[in-house]
């Protein structure tokens, strides 16, 4: 017995002391603390370390497998363990287990467990006595997979223990890898020259005949279908076709053909012939290979073309209808000239023209749009009250000025002065004077009674510009109707079409 064991005990001396019952019980402890800390520290450490998870512990067993044993660790015989399961255990010891993978081997209507280190199919295969071809599939996950590539990485689920603690190994398990073997079966093929075989592991007809790379053309014909499914010991006939080339005027296609006249090939393509077409070489030529066969399509066509001469549009002046109206008079027509061509296409090209005859089919006309001259008086009332006395009313965009806002540097002699040489000031407007006259006034709600004093480079047609002084500005942007005050000007003065600019909103 070691020196810390006799200190252990030692330590419990005090027990005699007690009273008897007690004594028993303490003693009772006493045996069972002593042999469990003998247990531990008779106890070979030892480490495990399980497909790269390390756990550390103690064990009186004498052997590797022994150990394993203990804990419960099944291993499969494709399994690595070092040291080997039967030499003896010392303190310290590092046991290293790498399990193999574990894989389902389905071919030839059963189905195989195993385990492996193959890194490929056809390790895997070796591993567990399965033989295989190069024309034999392996399906790996249900994707094809070549004998000699790589296995896809292995996948590892990890689940948490439901109550108790429980060794790491136990919680990780790899996903079996499961490979399904289809074997190759043979196929007949006849093409017209020396029948032979191929295998193959293709479900149809086409798809064994691509696999063993036999090029089909569109005009072959394949007995049984390329759709049929595969049967060991099948048979495959294929009627080779001729290549031809047919030039259209929108393509040229390279196809073949089993027929034996352009006409057969023009047939197989579904390319009609009628009419004025023509057809090189001709429909009942006989095909060889690689025969270029142009067919070019002729059209007759009338076409009338027409000359437009646009009409004019005359205003005239009405004095009995009311100013800033209009009345269409007469409708404008347009002069047409027609003009008949035969046209012959050819690929829808024009390959050739011939006038029949030309003639006027309408004369040209004038039309005619009254405006109104009359000028009466009319009275509106502000929202004050004020009455006023118009001649004119216009849709305006209105903004708005002062003299140090008008653009003039205040250096200038004529800052601060209008067009018409009077002082700048509330109640003056800038006006387009071929609209509204100089020196005459208007009135524009919610601004009052303007002078026309004043012009601007852009203050034209149906703008406004409406004066302040530079103390009172209040900024302007939008459509107000400007009301022209009694009296009109001469009629020599007075725009009786106003131009719609800018364009009012509608």
């Amino acid at each position: 017995m070691t020196t810390a064991t006799l200190n252990r005990i030692k330590g419990f001396a005090w027990i005699g002391w007690l009273p008897g019952s007690l004594r028993n019980a303490g003693a009772l402890l006493f045996v069972v603390v002593a042999l469990w800390t003998l247990w531990t520290v008779t106890a070979a450490p030892v480490t495990i370390l399980v497909d790269g998870a390390a756990v550390d512990a103690s064990t009186h067993r004498s052997t590797v497998r022994q150990l394993l044993l203990d804990l419960g660790l099944e291993l499969h015989e494709a399994d690595r363990v070092q040291p080997a399961l039967d030499q003896p255990l010392r303190p310290g010891d590092v046991i290293r287990i790498e399990r193999a993978w574990p894989v389902q081997i389905i071919v030839d209507g059963r189905s195989m467990q195993a385990a492996s280190w193959g890194e490929t199919p056809s390790q895997v295969m070796a591993d567990v006595g399965v033989i295989v071809d190069a024309y034999d599939r392996v399906l790996v996950g249900g994707e094809s997979l070549a004998l000699d590539a790589a296995l896809p990485s292995r996948q590892v689920v990890v689940s948490q223990p439901a109550f108790a603690p429980v060794w790491p190994w136990a919680r990780t398990q790899v996903v079996p890898l499961q490979l399904r073997v289809i074997r190759a079966v043979p196929l007949v093929v006849d093409d017209g020259t020396m029948p032979f075989v191929i295998r193959t592991t293709a479900p149809t007809v086409g798809e064994a005949l691509r696999g063993a790379e036999i090029t089909i053309y569109l005009g072959d014909r394949v007995v049984p279908s390329l759709g049929s499914a595969m049967t060991a010991g099948l048979r495959v006939t294929i009627q080779r076709s001729l290549p031809v080339v047919i030039e259209l005027a929108d393509r040229t296609v390279k196809t073949r053909t089993r027929g034996e006249t352009v006409a057969d090939a023009l047939a197989d393509m579904r390319v009609g012939v009628s009419g004025l077409d023509r057809v090189e070489p001709p429909l009942d030529s006989a095909l060889f290979e690689d025969v270029k066969i142009a067919v070019t399509r002729v059209v007759e066509d009338v076409e009338v073309e027409e000359e437009i001469a646009p009409f004019d549009t005359v205003y005239v002046a009405d004095a009995n209808l009311p100013i800033d109206t209009q009345q269409l008079i007469h409708d404008g027509a347009e002069g047409i000239t027609r003009t008949r061509y035969r046209v012959r296409y050819e690929d829808q090209q024009e390959a050739a023209r011939t006038l029949e005859d030309t003639w006027i089919a309408q004369e040209p006309a004038e039309r005619i749009i009254a405006y109104g001259q009359k000028i009466e008086p009319h009275v509106f009332t502000a929202e004050d009250g004020t009455s006023f006395t118009y001649w004119r009313r216009i849709r305006m965009s209105a903004s708005s000025y002062s003299a140090s806002t008008a653009g003039v540097s205040p250096d200038e002699s004529y800052y601060g002065r209008t067009y018409t040489g009077d002082a700048m000031r509330f109640g003056v407007v800038a006006v387009d004077p071929r609209i509204i006259p100089l020196r005459s006034q208007v009135y524009v709600p919610d601004y009052g009674v303007g002078d026309a004093l004043d012009t601007g480079s852009a203050i034209l047609a149906r703008r406004i510009d409406l004066g302040y002084d530079d103390s009172n500005l209040v900024l302007w942007n939008r459509w107000v109707d400007v009301y022209l005050l009694w009296p009109p000007p001469p009629a020599a003065e007075i725009t009786w079409v106003i131009p719609n600019w800018p364009r009012p909103p509608q």
